[in-house]
Formats: C-alpha cells, sequence, structure tokens
C-alpha cells in the first residue's frame, strides 16, 4: 500500500482557495497510486505564523486581524467544509488525514488545532482536536479533550493521530499505543534532529508506521492580500518551514525523507504486516506492560464548559 505526505504550501488564511488546492494534491497522490494522504498540521487554512513573530508589544492590531481572518476561514465541521476533501476521498478511493483549524460557529468563537481522519468513503471517523497548544499557540487556539484520542479502521488500516508536541506527551502516545495503531500519523510544525529522533523513538515504542509532515514554505508564499503581510515579510525567501516529511517503518529507520526545502509529495511504501514481529520482541502496551505495576486511567468524557443541572 503506498501513502503519500502532502508538502505543497496551503493559500495562508484563504479556506475556498486551500480546499481547491487539496483536491488538487489528492487527485494528485491517488494517481501516483497512494492510498493514504496526510496533510500537515493546520494546513487549513495554514499554520498561525504570527504567534512566532508578533511582539508583546506594538503588533496587537496586527494579530486582531489575523485571527479575525482566521475565524472567517476556518474549518467548521458542522457546515460541513470539509466536503471537498470528503468528496475527492470518496472519489478517488482513498484515505485523508487532514489537519485543520476548527471552529464551532454556532456554540462558540474558539479555534481549535484539529486532525480528521476520512475514509475512503468520505466518511469522518474521528476528528480530534489538540489537547495541549504549544507555546504562543495559547493565543489562537482552545483545549481539546481525550475523547477523540482515538485509532480508528479504516479501508488502509487502524490509524491514529495526534498534533505535532502531542506526541512528546508519553501518556497521549501510549492511550494510542493501547489501541494498536498500525499507521501512527503525527502532522506537525516542527522540523529538525529533535523531531526526527522522536518520530524514530516513536516507530519503535508503537510497532507502527509513522508518518509526520510539515508544511514547506517560505515568506514570500503568503498572499497579496494577508493583513499586515508586510510586518509578517521581512525576506521573501526567507524559510517559514523546510518541511520535513518522513516515513518511519515499524521499530526501524526511515524508508522515505526527511524531505527538506522541497514542495511535493513523499510517497512510501507500506507492508502493515511488518508490525506484527516487533510487537512479538516488545509490545509496550502488551507483554510489556506489566499492568500489575504500573496503569493509565484516560478520561474519554467530552468535556463542556457548560453543564445543566435541575433544582
Amino acid at each position: 500500500m503506498k501513502a503519500a505526505i502532502v508538502q505543497y504550501p496551503p493559500v495562508f488564511l484563504d479556506l475556498e482557495r486551500t480546499l481547491e488546492h487539496a483536491v488538487r494534491h489528492i487527485e494528485e497522490a491517488a494517481g501516483l497510486g497512494a492510498e493514504l494522504i496526510v496533510f500537515p498540521e493546520a494546513w487549513f487554512p495554514g499554520y498561525p505564523i504570527w504567534v512566532q513573530r508578533a511582539r508583546p508589544e506594538g503588533d496587537l492590531d496586527m494579530v486582531v486581524a489575523l485571527v479575525s481572518r482566521l475565524q472567517d476561514n476556518a474549518v467548521d465541521l458542522a457546515s460541513d467544509d470539509l466536503a471537498p476533501v470528503r468528496a475527492a476521498a470518496r472519489e478517488h478511493g482513498v484515505v485523508v488525514v487532514a489537519a485543520h483549524q476548527e471552529i464551532d460557529r454556532a456554540h462558540s468563537g474558539t479555534i481549535f488545532n484539529s486532525v480528521a481522519i476520512i475514509d475512503a468513503d468520505g466518511t469522518i471517523l474521528n476528528n480530534h482536536r489538540k489537547v495541549m497548544p504549544t507555546l504562543g499557540e495559547r493565543m489562537v487556539w482552545g483545549f481539546g479533550d481525550a475523547s477523540t484520542i482515538r485509532v480508528v479502521e479504516t479501508a488502509v488500516g487502524r490509524v491514529g493521530a495526534l498534533l505535532c508536541w502531542e506526541n512528546l506527551m508519553p501518556l497521549a502516545r501510549y492511550a494510542l499505543y493501547a489501541q494498536m495503531p498500525e499507521i501512527y500519523v503525527a502532522p506537525t510544525a516542527d522540523v529538525g534532529e529533535g523531531w526526527q529522533a522522536s518520530m524514530q523513538h516513536i516507530a519503535r515504542e508503537s510497532c507502527a508506521y509513522v508518518l509526520a509532515g510539515s508544511t514547506s514554505w517560505r515568506l514570500g508564499d503568503l498572499p497579496d492580500d494577508v493583513p499586515f503581510r508586510d510586518r509578517l515579510v521581512d525576506d521573501e525567501e526567507a524559510w517559514i518551514s523546510p518541511g520535513e516529511a518522513v516515513v518511519y517503518e515499524p521499530f526501524g529507520p526511515a524508508i522515505a525523507g526527511p524531505m527538506r526545502r522541497e514542495r511535493g509529495l513523499l510517497v512510501a511504501e507500506l507492508d502493515l504486516e511488518k508490525c506484527r514481529l516487533p510487537r512479538s520482541w516488545f509490545d509496550v502496551t502488551g507483554h510489556y506492560a506489566r499492568p500489575d505495576l504500573f496503569r493509565l486511567e484516560v478520561d474519554t468524557a467530552p468535556q463542556s464548559p457548560v453543564r445543566f443541572s435541575a433544582g
């Protein structure tokens, strides 16, 4: 089975055009024989890069304008905003992991960093909201819960996903491992030797294929109509992120990538039978677990800030 990680930039803060690009990338990947297609963290409609560039004093007007644009262009699942992606998955018979910024306009103005697993028939099997935004991301994103830390059965196998530095949280990882993923997806904005080392470690711990991808884009990729573009872009050629899409095999090395400072698709062959043998050596939630000594409890109830009671 072939998998592809998308390493093209989105159309920053423009959901409609980003969706159009996504459909083209899905078509391209399917044409190469990919049955699983993964998009990087917050790709719909672009990671909020201002959290790394805004000054604590003096940039409030810029941040307000950018967050307002993001609210208008975030994904609302209740309005079926991912319909074009779902339709493309169904048309090409592929599974799509779509990392997006999500808003529930009917109940909240809060934006979440989310990842949807879409099956080959276009059904959204799971939508997970990042439980712990990192550093400046807390200016933009709310906190998810553990109700969606799930591995789901898809047309290509058992797939689970955590976002960026959630993958550095041992207990969150363990909650996925206990559900026996065959394909572990880690959409991210992180890059570098430390991130790559973590991905290989997770491939050893999980005995699953690990697919990780970050957007490869430059400041010059930001559209001209982005609010306060002149403050965000001081060098058109400067990299926001070089990408680094990578695929690690179970308990093993990278079999594709890291793909740096390139645009395109990283394609790899996955043989899910390779998940079986390593678990006979090291099954972190099975024979290696020692439940007599260690135990993890996960609250899988959806969390709500509002609770009504009678009386």
